[in-house]
């Protein structure tokens, strides 16, 4: 089925909602609705030719739930990273898939909910290494969306997980679909004389690293992944954030505010 991509957005459409606000939808309601309502306008027309894809991860989803497994992120926050407009994308950070542990996947790569104590350990360093680049004081949440809603594109390579068990939705169809995201990106920012804006990618890890191939000619900062695994390993003082705001710059465009409000 293709997608149908309106001239405004549908007022129930699942990326203008707050995910508290559509807590009873399953996964089986997500594969049922149009693309449309899944992700912003512009997401959906660039996802069409993944949609069959989508549809089936979403069916293989709803199948782990009646098979009595946890899920991972919840069916609100699945499709998050698709909430902010494709055309607004400036930076792309590319994880691997949604942490494992109940409650802290939110549908952005890095990034858990605001609750979550102590966060995980990954992104405890992005922020040591965040305010060794630039100063900016970790926080003690992981809330990341005043990033995304700057257009970083937080996109995991994989988009669930079964709860308790990394990396266990691998090769369910996920891969194909962030792939085509991940060259719409790479293609809108590439288009020339179209007025988008300027593209950063942030590759942290060899998974990530893995999509080299569909970047095209957008500028890479590549380093280790911060997990305490390998972040000795060329993650620290690989200086991420500044390089990226100097490429930004250089591209003619303004720089990303790193710094995340504390939560109330």
């Amino acid at each position: 089925m293709g997608a149908v991509v309106d001239s405004e957005f549908n007022s129930d459409a699942l990326f203008e909602l707050e995910p508290e606000a559509a807590d009873d939808l399953s996964f089986g309601d997500l594969a049922r609705r149009p693309l449309s309502e899944l992700v912003a306008p512009d997401w959906a027309e660039a996802l069409a030719p993944v949609e069959a894809q989508l549809r089936e991860a979403l069916t293989f989803l709803a199948g782990e739930v009646a098979a009595g497994h946890g899920v991972l992120p919840s069916p609100p926050n699945l499709l998050r990273a698709f909430r902010q407009p494709l055309a607004g994308v400036r930076v792309l950070v590319v994880g691997q898939d949604p942490y494992p542990t109940p409650g802290h996947a939110v549908g952005l790569s890095f990034a858990v909910d605001g609750a979550t104590r102590p966060i995980p350990r990954s992104l405890a360093n992005i922020y040591k290494e965040l305010q060794a680049d630039l100063g900016v004081p970790p926080r003690v949440h992981g809330d990341l969306s005043r990033w995304a809603e700057q257009g970083v594109l937080l996109l995991n390579r994989v988009l669930s997980v079964r709860a308790g068990a990394a990396g266990s939705h691998r090769n369910k169809g996920w891969e194909a679909v962030t792939a085509t995201a991940i060259r719409a990106v790479a293609d809108r920012a590439s288009a020339s004389g179209t007025g988008h804006p300027p593209l950063v990618v942030i590759l942290w890890g060899k998974d990530a690293e893995s999509v080299r191939p569909l970047l095209g000619s957008a500028a890479v900062i590549a380093s280790a992944h911060p997990s305490p695994l390998s972040a000795s390993r060329g993650f620290f003082g690989s200086r991420p954030f500044s390089r990226a705001n100097a490429l930004l710059q250089e591209q003619g465009n303004g720089t990303v505010d790193w710094e995340l409000p504390p939560l109330p």
